[in-house]
Order: structure tokens, then C-alpha cells, then sequence
């Protein structure tokens, strides 16, 4: 395995680890501060404060989600990662309010890295799913 890739594997992994303890401000550690996000929330800022403000809006709904890898994969510049999302949604989604129903999702994210850091980045999560599990749909 490459310097790169390992390098790359590590700071999804400790990404993950970041999520997961709703470190917000730690974002900035594992994303380029201009990192473009080409699938991002609506209206939804450019670069990592989009990032930060997106988890925070998120986690807000759902403060205890939990994001769980099931599948990583990596060559020298990308990762893409399978993610298994578990929650209670207790705040408001998508202009829904909370309902103490406890959802699950999958989510797949592909990150080209530098240096490092996340500077692009693909992604989705089944969001439809969510909106079915709350009753929103």
C-alpha cells in the first residue's frame, strides 16, 4: 500500500471517529478549507463551513447518530466509503419536526485527498429514506 493511501485511509478513519464524537470545529483538520463539494445541501455554503454547517444542522436533528463504515476503498488520491447511519431524530429535518423515531440510512462519500485533507468531495445519502422512516412522506 502507498505513503499516500495510507495516509488518506487514516484521516477517513479518523473522520469518522470526528463524526461520531460531533467535533464539529475538527472538520477543518481532515477537509481543505476550500474544499469543493459537489453534491452539497441545499443552499448549503462553499468550502469547509458549508461542511461544518451541514453536520451542524444535521446532528442538531439527529444528536445521536452514530456512522458506521461498512465498505472503504482507496487508491492514491480517493477514498470512497459505504456508511451505515443510525439515529433518533429529536430536532427538526428538513423542515420536519422531531419525532422520536430512530431511523437508519446508508450513505456512500467519495473524497479525492491532498495532502492529506479532503479537497473535493461526491456524495449521497438516502435522505428519501429517512424522510419514509419519520413519517414525512
Amino acid at each position: 500500500m502507498s505513503d499516500t493511501r495510507s495516509t488518506n485511509l487514516a484521516a477517513q478513519e479518523a473522520l469518522g471517529g470526528v463524526l461520531n464524537d460531533k467535533d464539529i470545529e475538527r472538520l477543518a483538520d481532515y477537509f481543505d478549507a476550500d474544499v469543493v463539494d459537489h453534491d452539497p445541501a441545499p443552499d448549503q455554503a462553499p468550502g469547509v463551513e458549508g461542511i461544518k454547517t451541514f453536520w451542524t444542522t444535521f446532528f442538531t436533528a439527529f444528536p445521536d447518530a452514530k456512522i458506521t463504515p461498512a465498505i472503504v476503498a482507496a487508491d492514491d488520491d480517493t477514498v470512497t466509503a459505504v456508511l451505515d447511519i443510525k439515529a433518533t431524530h429529536t430536532g427538526e429535518f428538513l423542515g420536519h419536526a422531531a419525532t422520536g423515531k430512530t431511523v437508519t440510512a446508508r450513505g456512500i462519500q467519495t473524497a479525492r485527498f491532498a495532502d492529506g485533507k479532503i479537497v473535493e468531495r461526491w456524495g449521497v445519502t438516502d435522505e428519501l429514506g429517512i424522510l419514509q422512516q419519520i413519517g414525512a412522506v
